[in-house]
């Protein structure tokens, strides 16, 4: 298969960048692209850049110039949609900025300089979780803070459950559950020797998986907290991405995009589907479309397809050659794609039916 993605039977390097030259752009945005995002309401598309600007996008207008905002005093860590319009923004310099698409820019919380803003969650209710050193800070709609829900050692990554109900945070020797509104925080603890990084609850709460220092993930099931070991990989794992309904869940860290199947008693004693690999190319980054079994997947030589699940198909959306993509998000609706890579190349793609 993999023939057919990096040259070979599928062509010239302009057949691969048929969906960018033709439906997006591209834009050299001059600093490694570390986070991209859609505003969950539909406007804007925001990329956080390792120098720490931020730049903001029309994606009905992709190849219209860019907004770019110099943000952070330092380096833009990661960039998240917010509950509502506009994005959250966690930078280096210990700040959580609140971004509007029209550049508008308001410091929501400033945790010191010697702080890192890495990790971030936004829920549709209004609650934002962020991760500062050893502590997870829940702030209200306004900005204000809630409670602190502090941890053994720092905290790796962040996320909500699809209610809202639950944040989870991953930290050291295990991941932490906190219910929101209890009013004693003492968190469910998911033990696991080593160190959690990035969480993330499957679409149905059943499941909490977290990422490792080491080339692995670890998921429990929350029933019976049975242990889920998914290892094997060639390299870190740096993104996974849950399908919409939950049946799977896609990784990057090997030179495919691997898929668990989380159905019929899934992941346990189950091997992975595999997708688009063959090369020795290493997958980067993947992000699951928000309604349908379909997985986008880049690459560290820049590739950037798409694959349906169910039948294998492969469609390239941005041809090798512009560095390791280091970023990928869809819009709430599926409809748009944003990359980024490691050498500042950032792209826009809209998949709209069009009439």
């Amino acid at each position: 298969m993999s023939e057919s993605l990096s040259g070979g039977a599928m062509g010239s390097v302009e057949d691969a960048d048929f969906l960018l030259s033709t439906r997006g752009a591209g834009h050299e945005l001059g600093a490694w692209v570390v986070s991209a995002a859609f505003g969950r309401d539909g406007q804007g598309a925001a990329f956080g850049l390792g120098d720490g600007t931020l730049h903001l996008a029309d994606p009905a207008q992709p190849a219209a110039p860019w907004r770019k905002l110099e943000a952070h005093d330092g380096a833009c860590l990661t960039v998240v949609p917010d509950f509502a319009a506009g994005f959250l923004s966690g930078g280096d310099d210990g700040k959580l900025l609140r971004v509007l698409p029209d550049g508008s820019t308001a410091t929501l919380a400033d945790f010191g300089m010697m702080k890192w803003v890495e990790h971030i969650a936004a829920h549709a209710s209004g609650l934002r979780a962020v991760g500062v050193g050893k502590a997870v800070h829940l702030l209200d709609k306004g900005g204000a803070t809630l409670k602190t829900l502090a941890h053994p050692s720092t905290v790796g990554g962040v996320a909500f459950d699809a209610k809202g109900k639950r944040v989870a945070a991953g930290h050291y020797n295990g991941v932490s559950l906190w219910f929101v509104n209890s009013k004693e925080d003492k968190p469910r603890v998911l033990p696991w020797k080593g160190s959690h990084q990035l969480v993330a609850f499957s679409p149905d709460g059943t499941h909490v998986v977290s990422t490792m220092q080491e080339n692995a993930l670890h998921g429990w099931r929350l029933t019976d907290q049975q242990d889920m070991r998914m290892s094997g990989y060639p390299a870190k794992i740096k993104s996974f991405s849950f399908t919409a309904k939950g049946r799977w869940m896609a990784t990057a860290g090997a030179d495919c995009v691997v898929l668990w199947p989380f159905f019929a008693g899934g992941p346990m004693g189950k091997p992975p589907m595999e997708l688009a690999g063959g090369d020795g190319v290493l997958c980067t980054q993947v992000a699951c479309h928000p309604q349908h079994e379909v997985v986008a997947a880049g690459f560290q030589d820049g590739l950037v397809l798409m694959a349906e699940i169910g039948s294998g198909k492969i469609v390239p959306v941005a041809a090798p050659g512009r560095g390791a993509v280091s970023a990928l998000a869809w819009n709430a609706t599926g409809t748009q794609l944003a990359f980024g890579t490691e050498t500042g190349f950032a792209g826009l793609v809209d998949l709209s039916k069009r009439g």
